[in-house]
């Protein structure tokens, strides 16, 4: 019976409470009043500004007063204050867990609707000067989010100011971007948000106006490199490369992006000046001397398609040369380590196409020839394989490592290694691990 009383109890009261709740114009007003209270002393007043905001919420809740512009006015000067707050205690302390993380847009979203609907003057200057204060708040927003990593909110946030910057030019207002550096400034930070994002086109028209403009920083003319290859405008996209390198000859993004499209396509001789420049610049960087190594491994491989032997000596050895280099900087580094075997095994793959055409020479002369290169093959699997147990010992489970080393003891009639490797492979292809490397 005391169950049965204590739940009728608990509904009993849930009634009450919904039926005391203020809804519509009452709610509203209230949340006027306690936004009154908390700006006479927001220092003790914080809870009166929360309560102001669920207040707002519920009364915007109403169909009346969502078309009502005073009620939308309301909105955004309480969730103005609001992001405002919340902006000054992050700085206080950075461990503060924001309640209305996105309040700034809130605001905005209000103050537009209030614009749209009033139809007094003085409700039309009181909307277009929420959304002037709302500036601020927009930018502090974008600005923490960007500091977060979420470019594509930094990006609406700081978007959003360009749109209030253009409302209130049409209505004839002042503006916090009616100076040129102010307006340049906001283009860039706007236009990066989105480069970063991978928002390119959202990109596109902030970007550009800084191009024309011959804007000082280097984001500008990767960005617009970026875009134009987007495009398919492959041409405009170097020759604005080109550009920003001249006017920025140290920096290291542009260069980044320059070695990066010249890899991608396959321009290795031009690459290779292109990355002893950078490595110049950025001497610590021990994948710039693998990338190198790369890039002179493939004009290697090139060189011994077109039977130029002596250009391909000097492509071999400078490959490995910048292979070492990079594991003189880091003896863990992975891709310098299996690059090396790589190195070798091509090497001995290339000697063992010329075995071919001495395989019908049953001669004394063509046999010891087809024997020289035989060993010669083998010489450079045995010094492939050190380099390929060393990139294993590094990534137990990398398949190109591990079949590698198979084909190698495959070659030299291994059964039991070969064996052993298989199973390795069969084991990482299977979705398992190699817990570690195999000890011989």
């Amino acid at each position: 019976m005391k169950k049965v009383l204590l739940g009728l109890f608990s509904l009993f009261m849930a009634v009450n409470l919904s039926y005391a709740q203020p809804t519509g114009s009452k709610a509203l007003k209230k949340a006027n009043r306690a936004l009154g209270s908390f700006n006479i002393d927001p220092a003790n007043n914080s809870e009166k500004l929360l309560t102001a905001k669920e207040l707002i919420d519920v009364a915007m809740q109403d169909a009346e007063m969502q078309a009502s512009a005073k009620a939308w006015l309301a909105k955004g000067e309480i969730y103005n204050e609001f992001a405002r707050y919340e902006s000054q205690m992050l700085v206080k302390d950075p461990k503060y867990k924001s309640i209305a993380p996105t309040a700034a847009f809130g605001a905005h979203e209000a103050f537009e609707k209030a614009l749209g609907m009033a139809e007094k003057k003085y409700r039309k200057k009181d909307a277009l000067k929420g959304m002037l204060a709302t500036i601020t708040e927009l930018n502090n927003l974008g600005a923490a989010l960007y500091g977060k990593k979420d470019f594509a909110k930094s990006h609406d946030a700081f978007s959003a100011v360009l749109d209030i910057h253009k409302v209130l030019k049409e209505n004839d207002m002042k503006s916090v971007l009616d100076l040129e550096d102010d307006m340049n400034n906001q283009l860039y930070i706007t236009g990066v948000s989105a480069l970063y994002a991978n928002k390119l086109m959202e990109a596109k028209p902030h970007l550009k106006k800084l191009y024309d403009a011959k804007y000082d920083k280097p984001a500008v003319y990767e960005g617009m490199f970026k875009i134009a290859l987007e495009e398919g405008k492959e041409d405009e996209a170097v020759a604005t490369l080109t550009t920003g390198r001249e006017l920025f000859p140290d920096d290291l993004s542009l260069l980044y992006a320059e070695i990066n499209y010249y890899l991608k396509a396959q321009k290795m001789e031009v690459l290779v000046d292109k990355l002893k420049g950078i490595i110049a610049k950025d001497p610590d960087n021990v994948a710039l001397y693998a990338t190198l190594g790369q890039v002179y491994d493939k004009l290697y491989q090139k060189a011994e398609e077109a039977g130029n032997e002596a250009e391909a000596k000097t492509n071999f050895d400078n490959a490995l040369s910048y292979y070492e280099q990079a594991l003189a900087k880091d003896d863990q580094f992975f891709n310098a380590m299996y690059s090396i075997g790589a190195l070798y095994y091509n090497k001995a793959a290339n000697i063992a196409k010329g075995m071919k055409a001495l395989e019908d020479d049953y001669s004394k002369a063509g046999m010891r020839k087809y024997e020289a290169k035989k060993a010669e093959v083998f010489a450079m699997f045995d010094k492939a394989l050190p380099s390929f147990q060393k990139a294993e010992a590094l990534n137990p489970n990398d398949i190109n490592t591990l079949s590698a080393i198979k084909e190698i003891y495959a070659k030299k009639d291994n059964l039991e290694m070969t064996n052993e490797f298989k199973a390795r492979i069969e084991n990482v292809q299977a979705g398992k691990s190699n817990e570690a490397y195999y000890k011989n």
